[in-house]
Protein backbone atom coordinates (compact mmCIF):
# COMPACT_ATOMS: atom_id res chain seq x y z
CA UNK A 1 0.00 0.00 0.00
CA UNK A 2 1.75 3.68 -0.82
CA UNK A 3 1.31 6.75 0.91
CA UNK A 4 -2.03 7.79 -0.51
CA UNK A 5 -3.57 4.50 -0.19
CA UNK A 6 -2.74 4.12 3.32
CA UNK A 7 -3.70 8.15 4.24
CA UNK A 8 -7.06 7.58 2.19
CA UNK A 9 -7.54 4.47 3.99
CA UNK A 10 -7.05 5.79 7.50
CA UNK A 11 -9.50 9.29 6.58
CA UNK A 12 -12.29 6.46 5.29
CA UNK A 13 -11.94 4.17 8.54
CA UNK A 14 -12.13 7.54 10.92
CA UNK A 15 -14.73 8.54 8.73
CA UNK A 16 -17.21 5.25 9.95
CA UNK A 17 -16.69 6.58 13.71
CA UNK A 18 -18.48 10.19 12.52
CA UNK A 19 -21.20 7.41 10.58
CA UNK A 20 -22.03 5.65 13.94
CA UNK A 21 -21.38 7.84 16.35
CA UNK A 22 -24.93 9.40 15.82
CA UNK A 23 -26.46 5.79 16.86
CA UNK A 24 -24.16 6.68 20.10
CA UNK A 25 -26.05 10.06 20.27
CA UNK A 26 -29.37 10.70 19.20
CA UNK A 27 -30.52 7.19 19.93
CA UNK A 28 -28.33 5.98 22.96
CA UNK A 29 -27.65 8.98 25.17
CA UNK A 30 -29.94 11.62 24.32
CA UNK A 31 -33.07 11.82 22.21
CA UNK A 32 -34.32 8.70 22.15
CA UNK A 33 -33.77 8.20 26.36
CA UNK A 34 -35.61 11.35 26.73
CA UNK A 35 -38.59 10.24 24.12
CA UNK A 36 -38.27 6.84 25.85
CA UNK A 37 -39.21 8.35 29.40
CA UNK A 38 -41.93 11.12 28.61
CA UNK A 39 -43.33 9.59 25.31
CA UNK A 40 -43.26 5.93 24.91
CA UNK A 41 -43.30 5.20 29.00
CA UNK A 42 -46.27 8.15 29.40
CA UNK A 43 -48.30 5.76 32.03
CA UNK A 44 -44.88 4.59 33.95
CA UNK A 45 -43.43 6.50 37.02
CA UNK A 46 -39.90 8.01 35.91
CA UNK A 47 -38.03 5.67 37.80
CA UNK A 48 -39.80 2.58 36.31
CA UNK A 49 -39.01 3.89 32.46
CA UNK A 50 -35.12 4.58 33.79
CA UNK A 51 -35.09 0.99 35.21
CA UNK A 52 -36.88 -0.20 31.81
CA UNK A 53 -34.05 1.55 29.26
CA UNK A 54 -31.58 -0.05 31.60
CA UNK A 55 -32.62 -3.48 31.73
CA UNK A 56 -33.24 -2.69 27.82
CA UNK A 57 -29.42 -1.87 27.46
CA UNK A 58 -28.64 -4.66 29.53
CA UNK A 59 -30.01 -7.34 27.29
CA UNK A 60 -28.89 -5.64 23.99
CA UNK A 61 -25.03 -5.80 25.32
CA UNK A 62 -25.80 -9.56 26.26
CA UNK A 63 -27.09 -10.82 22.72
CA UNK A 64 -23.84 -9.02 21.56
CA UNK A 65 -21.40 -10.39 23.97
CA UNK A 66 -22.83 -13.89 23.06
CA UNK A 67 -22.76 -13.44 19.51
CA UNK A 68 -19.49 -11.72 19.36
CA UNK A 69 -16.56 -14.52 19.69
CA UNK A 70 -17.88 -17.22 17.20
CA UNK A 71 -18.40 -14.17 14.62
CA UNK A 72 -15.11 -12.42 15.18
CA UNK A 73 -13.30 -16.16 14.84
CA UNK A 74 -15.60 -16.73 11.55
CA UNK A 75 -14.10 -13.59 10.19
CA UNK A 76 -10.61 -13.95 10.61
CA UNK A 77 -11.14 -17.41 9.00
CA UNK A 78 -13.27 -16.57 6.37
CA UNK A 79 -11.66 -13.40 5.49
CA UNK A 80 -14.54 -11.27 5.64
CA UNK A 81 -14.31 -8.90 8.19
CA UNK A 82 -16.06 -5.99 6.42
CA UNK A 83 -18.80 -8.34 5.22
CA UNK A 84 -19.53 -9.38 8.82
CA UNK A 85 -19.03 -5.67 9.57
CA UNK A 86 -21.69 -4.81 6.49
CA UNK A 87 -24.21 -7.27 7.70
CA UNK A 88 -24.69 -5.60 11.47
CA UNK A 89 -24.26 -1.98 9.94
CA UNK A 90 -27.61 -2.94 8.04
CA UNK A 91 -28.98 -4.72 10.94
CA UNK A 92 -28.41 -1.37 13.15
CA UNK A 93 -29.42 0.84 10.44
CA UNK A 94 -32.76 -1.22 10.18
CA UNK A 95 -33.67 -1.24 13.72
CA UNK A 96 -32.77 2.48 14.09
CA UNK A 97 -35.18 3.69 11.62
CA UNK A 98 -38.30 1.44 12.81
CA UNK A 99 -38.01 3.57 15.59
CA UNK A 100 -39.76 5.83 13.66
CA UNK A 101 -43.05 3.75 14.28
CA UNK A 102 -43.23 4.27 18.18
CA UNK A 103 -45.66 6.71 19.34
CA UNK A 104 -47.07 7.32 23.06
CA UNK A 105 -47.21 4.31 24.95
CA UNK A 106 -45.26 1.86 23.46
CA UNK A 107 -41.93 1.56 25.68
CA UNK A 108 -41.59 -2.23 24.61
CA UNK A 109 -41.95 -1.95 20.97
CA UNK A 110 -39.11 1.30 21.48
CA UNK A 111 -37.11 -1.41 23.48
CA UNK A 112 -37.47 -4.10 20.71
CA UNK A 113 -36.29 -2.03 18.09
CA UNK A 114 -33.25 -0.24 20.40
CA UNK A 115 -32.61 -3.68 20.99
CA UNK A 116 -32.09 -4.50 17.28
CA UNK A 117 -30.39 -1.33 16.49
CA UNK A 118 -27.77 -1.32 19.33
CA UNK A 119 -26.97 -5.35 18.06
CA UNK A 120 -26.21 -3.91 14.33
CA UNK A 121 -24.12 -0.85 16.19
CA UNK A 122 -22.33 -3.01 18.37
CA UNK A 123 -21.71 -5.67 16.24
CA UNK A 124 -20.21 -3.36 13.48
CA UNK A 125 -17.74 -2.04 16.22
CA UNK A 126 -16.42 -5.49 16.77
CA UNK A 127 -15.19 -5.97 13.28
CA UNK A 128 -14.50 -2.51 12.49
CA UNK A 129 -12.58 -2.05 15.43
CA UNK A 130 -10.69 -5.35 13.96
CA UNK A 131 -9.39 -3.49 10.58
CA UNK A 132 -7.52 -0.44 13.17
CA UNK A 133 -4.27 -2.31 13.54
CA UNK A 134 -4.40 -3.60 9.98
CA UNK A 135 -4.92 -0.13 8.40
CA UNK A 136 -2.67 2.19 10.89
CA UNK A 137 0.82 1.27 11.76
CA UNK A 138 1.95 0.47 14.95
CA UNK A 139 3.85 3.83 15.83
CA UNK A 140 0.04 6.06 14.85
CA UNK A 141 -2.06 3.38 16.24
CA UNK A 142 -2.52 5.56 19.48
CA UNK A 143 -3.38 8.22 16.88
CA UNK A 144 -5.43 7.06 14.72
CA UNK A 145 -7.63 5.26 17.17
CA UNK A 146 -7.85 8.93 18.83
CA UNK A 147 -8.61 10.82 15.23
CA UNK A 148 -11.30 8.01 14.94
CA UNK A 149 -13.00 9.21 18.47
CA UNK A 150 -12.46 12.75 17.15
CA UNK A 151 -14.24 12.55 13.87
CA UNK A 152 -17.00 10.71 15.87
CA UNK A 153 -17.84 13.22 18.21
CA UNK A 154 -17.76 15.88 15.98
CA UNK A 155 -20.07 13.76 13.33
CA UNK A 156 -22.73 13.34 16.18
CA UNK A 157 -22.49 16.25 17.45
CA UNK A 158 -23.30 17.74 14.31
CA UNK A 159 -26.09 15.41 13.25
CA UNK A 160 -27.57 15.94 16.89
CA UNK A 161 -27.16 19.83 16.62
CA UNK A 162 -29.57 19.12 13.08
CA UNK A 163 -32.33 17.00 15.10
CA UNK A 164 -32.16 20.06 18.28
CA UNK A 165 -32.89 22.23 15.79
CA UNK A 166 -35.86 20.24 14.02
CA UNK A 167 -37.34 19.26 17.57
CA UNK A 168 -36.88 22.60 19.46
CA UNK A 169 -38.11 24.61 16.78
CA UNK A 170 -41.14 22.64 15.66
CA UNK A 171 -44.61 23.45 16.71
CA UNK A 172 -46.38 21.38 19.67
CA UNK A 173 -48.15 19.39 17.72
CA UNK A 174 -45.40 18.51 15.21
CA UNK A 175 -42.77 17.82 18.67
CA UNK A 176 -43.64 13.88 18.21
CA UNK A 177 -43.20 13.41 15.08
CA UNK A 178 -39.93 15.72 14.41
CA UNK A 179 -38.52 13.49 17.28
CA UNK A 180 -39.27 10.29 15.35
CA UNK A 181 -38.10 12.12 11.62
CA UNK A 182 -34.53 12.21 13.66
CA UNK A 183 -34.73 8.78 13.67
CA UNK A 184 -34.74 8.10 10.80
CA UNK A 185 -31.70 10.58 9.91
CA UNK A 186 -29.68 8.87 11.97
CA UNK A 187 -30.43 5.50 9.76
CA UNK A 188 -29.68 7.23 6.85
CA UNK A 189 -26.34 9.43 8.36
CA UNK A 190 -25.05 6.34 9.23
CA UNK A 191 -25.69 4.31 6.03
CA UNK A 192 -24.12 6.87 3.64
CA UNK A 193 -21.34 7.68 5.78
CA UNK A 194 -20.09 4.48 6.21
CA UNK A 195 -19.32 4.23 2.02
CA UNK A 196 -16.12 5.58 2.37
CA UNK A 197 -14.72 2.81 4.82
CA UNK A 198 -16.43 0.07 2.19
CA UNK A 199 -14.95 1.94 -0.93
CA UNK A 200 -11.04 2.44 0.58
CA UNK A 201 -10.23 0.34 3.39
CA UNK A 202 -9.07 -3.54 2.34
CA UNK A 203 -10.27 -6.77 3.76
CA UNK A 204 -7.07 -7.65 5.66
CA UNK A 205 -5.89 -11.12 4.27
CA UNK A 206 -7.09 -14.22 5.65
CA UNK A 207 -5.29 -16.85 7.28
CA UNK A 208 -5.93 -20.30 7.43
CA UNK A 209 -3.48 -22.69 9.69
CA UNK A 210 -2.60 -26.07 8.55
CA UNK A 211 -4.96 -27.19 10.96
CA UNK A 212 -7.89 -25.83 10.09
CA UNK A 213 -7.67 -27.32 6.08
CA UNK A 214 -11.09 -29.08 5.27
CA UNK A 215 -12.89 -26.79 8.21
CA UNK A 216 -15.97 -25.14 7.30
CA UNK A 217 -15.97 -21.35 8.65
CA UNK A 218 -18.37 -22.69 11.95
CA UNK A 219 -15.85 -25.11 13.01
CA UNK A 220 -13.14 -23.25 12.34
CA UNK A 221 -14.64 -20.51 14.81
CA UNK A 222 -14.77 -23.25 17.64
CA UNK A 223 -11.92 -24.83 17.11
CA UNK A 224 -9.88 -20.76 17.56
CA UNK A 225 -12.57 -19.89 20.40
CA UNK A 226 -10.93 -23.42 22.06
CA UNK A 227 -7.89 -22.54 21.19
CA UNK A 228 -7.79 -19.11 22.35
CA UNK A 229 -9.16 -20.41 25.87
CA UNK A 230 -6.82 -22.62 25.79
CA UNK A 231 -3.56 -20.16 25.00
CA UNK A 232 -4.89 -17.55 27.01
CA UNK A 233 -1.75 -17.80 29.08
CA UNK A 234 0.48 -16.74 26.71
CA UNK A 235 -1.13 -13.64 26.65
CA UNK A 236 -0.92 -12.46 30.82
CA UNK A 237 -0.34 -9.03 30.33
CA UNK A 238 -3.43 -8.47 27.46
CA UNK A 239 -5.58 -10.57 29.96
CA UNK A 240 -5.03 -8.56 33.12
CA UNK A 241 -5.91 -5.63 31.15
CA UNK A 242 -9.22 -7.30 29.91
CA UNK A 243 -10.06 -7.42 33.27
CA UNK A 244 -8.96 -4.00 34.13
CA UNK A 245 -10.89 -2.72 31.02
CA UNK A 246 -14.16 -4.99 32.18
CA UNK A 247 -14.12 -3.21 35.99
CA UNK A 248 -13.69 0.47 34.52
CA UNK A 249 -15.63 0.52 31.59
CA UNK A 250 -18.47 -0.93 33.88
CA UNK A 251 -18.34 3.29 35.30
CA UNK A 252 -17.94 4.53 31.62
CA UNK A 253 -20.46 2.75 30.08
CA UNK A 254 -23.14 3.41 32.40
CA UNK A 255 -22.42 6.91 32.56
CA UNK A 256 -22.90 7.34 28.65
CA UNK A 257 -26.21 5.15 28.68
CA UNK A 258 -27.68 6.13 31.82
CA UNK A 259 -26.72 10.31 32.17
CA UNK A 260 -29.71 11.21 30.07
CA UNK A 261 -32.12 9.57 31.90
CA UNK A 262 -30.75 10.38 34.94
CA UNK A 263 -31.18 13.89 34.33
CA UNK A 264 -34.42 13.50 33.45
CA UNK A 265 -35.66 11.91 36.29
CA UNK A 266 -34.24 14.60 38.49
CA UNK A 267 -36.20 17.10 36.49
CA UNK A 268 -33.82 18.66 34.73
CA UNK A 269 -35.38 20.13 31.35
CA UNK A 270 -34.27 18.50 27.66
CA UNK A 271 -32.50 22.05 27.42
CA UNK A 272 -29.98 20.73 29.85
CA UNK A 273 -29.73 17.25 29.28
CA UNK A 274 -29.79 16.98 25.40
CA UNK A 275 -28.00 20.47 25.39
CA UNK A 276 -25.49 19.24 27.67
CA UNK A 277 -24.76 15.87 25.68
CA UNK A 278 -24.17 18.29 22.82
CA UNK A 279 -21.76 20.49 24.49
CA UNK A 280 -19.89 17.01 25.41
CA UNK A 281 -19.81 15.88 21.52
CA UNK A 282 -17.99 19.46 20.76
CA UNK A 283 -16.06 19.97 23.46
CA UNK A 284 -14.01 16.01 23.37
CA UNK A 285 -13.28 16.74 20.24
CA UNK A 286 -10.08 18.75 21.30
CA UNK A 287 -9.55 16.56 24.24
CA UNK A 288 -9.21 13.24 21.96
CA UNK A 289 -6.81 14.36 20.17
CA UNK A 290 -5.28 16.25 23.71
CA UNK A 291 -5.40 12.66 25.07
CA UNK A 292 -3.45 10.88 22.04
CA UNK A 293 -1.12 13.39 22.35
CA UNK A 294 0.07 12.82 26.11
CA UNK A 295 0.25 8.86 25.55
CA UNK A 296 3.31 9.96 23.67
CA UNK A 297 4.25 12.17 26.31
CA UNK A 298 3.56 10.25 29.85
CA UNK A 299 2.05 6.64 28.25
CA UNK A 300 -0.85 5.28 27.23
CA UNK A 301 -1.71 3.29 30.25
CA UNK A 302 -0.88 6.21 32.61
CA UNK A 303 -3.17 8.07 30.49
CA UNK A 304 -6.07 6.40 30.79
CA UNK A 305 -5.15 5.91 34.10
CA UNK A 306 -5.70 10.05 34.41
CA UNK A 307 -9.02 9.66 33.40
CA UNK A 308 -10.16 6.93 35.63
CA UNK A 309 -9.43 10.00 38.30
CA UNK A 310 -11.37 11.98 36.64
CA UNK A 311 -14.19 9.98 36.42
CA UNK A 312 -13.75 8.84 40.07
CA UNK A 313 -14.61 12.74 40.52
CA UNK A 314 -17.67 12.51 38.10
CA UNK A 315 -18.81 9.81 40.07
CA UNK A 316 -18.89 11.50 43.26
CA UNK A 317 -20.26 14.72 41.94
CA UNK A 318 -23.31 12.62 40.31
CA UNK A 319 -24.81 12.34 43.66
CA UNK A 320 -24.81 16.00 44.43
CA UNK A 321 -26.74 17.05 41.57
CA UNK A 322 -29.66 19.18 42.71
CA UNK A 323 -29.43 22.30 40.07
CA UNK A 324 -29.20 21.76 36.22
CA UNK A 325 -25.89 24.14 36.24
CA UNK A 326 -24.19 21.24 38.08
CA UNK A 327 -25.58 18.62 34.38
CA UNK A 328 -23.88 20.81 32.74
CA UNK A 329 -20.45 21.20 34.75
CA UNK A 330 -20.10 17.33 35.30
CA UNK A 331 -20.90 17.19 31.25
CA UNK A 332 -17.70 19.02 30.52
CA UNK A 333 -15.83 17.73 33.27
CA UNK A 334 -17.07 13.60 30.81
CA UNK A 335 -16.02 15.50 27.97
CA UNK A 336 -12.82 15.93 29.13
CA UNK A 337 -11.77 11.91 28.94
CA UNK A 338 -14.65 10.10 27.67
CA UNK A 339 -12.99 9.72 24.05
CA UNK A 340 -9.40 9.52 25.48
CA UNK A 341 -10.00 6.61 28.04
CA UNK A 342 -12.21 4.72 25.02
CA UNK A 343 -9.61 5.45 22.42
CA UNK A 344 -6.42 4.85 24.06
CA UNK A 345 -8.26 1.70 26.04
CA UNK A 346 -9.00 0.12 22.16
CA UNK A 347 -5.57 1.00 20.86
CA UNK A 348 -3.26 -0.37 23.74
CA UNK A 349 -5.28 -3.48 22.91
CA UNK A 350 -4.67 -3.51 19.74
CA UNK A 351 -0.67 -3.23 20.58
CA UNK A 352 -1.16 -6.37 22.75
CA UNK A 353 -2.55 -8.74 19.85
CA UNK A 354 -1.58 -10.64 17.48
CA UNK A 355 -2.39 -8.42 14.09
CA UNK A 356 -3.70 -11.59 12.15
CA UNK A 357 -6.00 -12.52 15.04
CA UNK A 358 -7.25 -8.92 15.23
CA UNK A 359 -10.94 -9.81 14.68
CA UNK A 360 -11.06 -12.59 17.09
CA UNK A 361 -9.12 -11.10 20.20
CA UNK A 362 -11.80 -7.66 19.42
CA UNK A 363 -14.43 -9.46 19.92
CA UNK A 364 -12.82 -10.90 23.16
CA UNK A 365 -12.23 -7.49 24.03
CA UNK A 366 -15.96 -6.37 23.08
CA UNK A 367 -17.51 -9.18 24.71
CA UNK A 368 -15.89 -8.04 28.04
CA UNK A 369 -17.10 -4.20 27.08
CA UNK A 370 -20.77 -5.60 26.89
CA UNK A 371 -20.48 -7.69 29.82
CA UNK A 372 -19.13 -4.81 31.49
CA UNK A 373 -21.83 -2.30 30.23
CA UNK A 374 -24.55 -5.05 31.24
CA UNK A 375 -23.48 -4.85 35.37
CA UNK A 376 -23.18 -1.01 35.09
CA UNK A 377 -26.67 -0.62 33.85
CA UNK A 378 -28.25 -3.62 35.43
CA UNK A 379 -27.01 -2.59 39.08
CA UNK A 380 -28.22 1.10 38.39
CA UNK A 381 -31.32 -0.24 37.17
CA UNK A 382 -31.83 -2.49 39.65
CA UNK A 383 -31.08 0.63 43.15
CA UNK A 384 -33.09 2.70 41.53
CA UNK A 385 -35.94 0.28 41.40
CA UNK A 386 -35.47 -0.49 45.22
CA UNK A 387 -34.70 2.93 46.33
CA UNK A 388 -37.16 4.61 44.31
CA UNK A 389 -34.64 6.98 42.84
CA UNK A 390 -31.14 6.87 41.52
CA UNK A 391 -29.09 9.22 43.18
CA UNK A 392 -27.14 6.19 45.05
CA UNK A 393 -26.65 4.16 41.50
CA UNK A 394 -24.71 7.05 40.28
CA UNK A 395 -22.32 7.33 43.28
CA UNK A 396 -21.83 3.36 43.58
CA UNK A 397 -19.70 3.56 40.18
CA UNK A 398 -16.94 4.64 41.72
CA UNK A 399 -15.46 0.98 42.56
CA UNK A 400 -15.52 0.11 39.37
CA UNK A 401 -13.32 2.57 38.23
CA UNK A 402 -10.91 2.58 41.32
CA UNK A 403 -10.48 -1.56 41.17
CA UNK A 404 -9.87 -1.27 37.33
CA UNK A 405 -7.50 1.53 37.92
CA UNK A 406 -5.47 -0.34 40.41
CA UNK A 407 -5.32 -3.48 38.60
CA UNK A 408 -4.39 -1.20 35.06
CA UNK A 409 -1.47 -0.05 36.72
CA UNK A 410 0.06 -3.27 37.30
CA UNK A 411 -0.21 -4.62 33.58
CA UNK A 412 3.34 -4.34 32.40
CA UNK A 413 2.19 -3.28 28.43
CA UNK A 414 5.79 -3.46 26.79
CA UNK A 415 5.88 -7.07 28.14
CA UNK A 416 2.54 -7.81 26.67
CA UNK A 417 3.55 -6.14 22.89
CA UNK A 418 6.49 -8.21 23.07
CA UNK A 419 4.76 -11.54 23.48
CA UNK A 420 2.20 -10.19 20.59
CA UNK A 421 4.88 -9.59 18.28
CA UNK A 422 6.67 -13.00 18.85
CA UNK A 423 3.21 -14.63 18.72
CA UNK A 424 2.48 -12.84 15.18
CA UNK A 425 5.91 -14.28 14.05
CA UNK A 426 4.66 -17.39 14.60
CA UNK A 427 1.52 -17.20 13.04
CA UNK A 428 3.07 -15.68 9.72
CA UNK A 429 4.88 -18.78 9.90
CA UNK A 430 2.19 -21.13 9.85
CA UNK A 431 0.02 -18.82 7.56
CA UNK A 432 -0.86 -21.16 4.28
CA UNK A 433 -3.05 -18.64 2.37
Amino acid sequence: MDVIEHKRAIRAWTMYDWANSTFATTIAAAVLPVYYSTVASKNLQPHEATSNWAFTTTIALILVALLGPILGAMADFSGAKKRFMSIFVVVGVTGTALLYLVKSGDWFMASVFYIIGSIGFAGANVFYDSLLPHVAHEDEIDQVSSRGYAMGYAGGGILLSINLVMIMFSPDHLTELMTRLSFLTVSIWWLVFTIPLWRNVKEPPRRILASEIGFNPIKASFSRLSNTFKEIKKYKELTKFIVAFWLYNNGIGTIIFMATIYGTELGFSSTTTIGTLLMVQFVAIPFAFLFGWLAKKIGTKRSILLSLLVYTLIAIGGYFLYKEIHFWLLGFAVATVQGGSQALSRSLFGRMMPKSKSAEFYSFFSVSEKIAGTVGPLLFGVVSRLMGGSRLSIVSLIIFFSLGGLLLWRVKEKDGIAIADAEEKILIANNIM
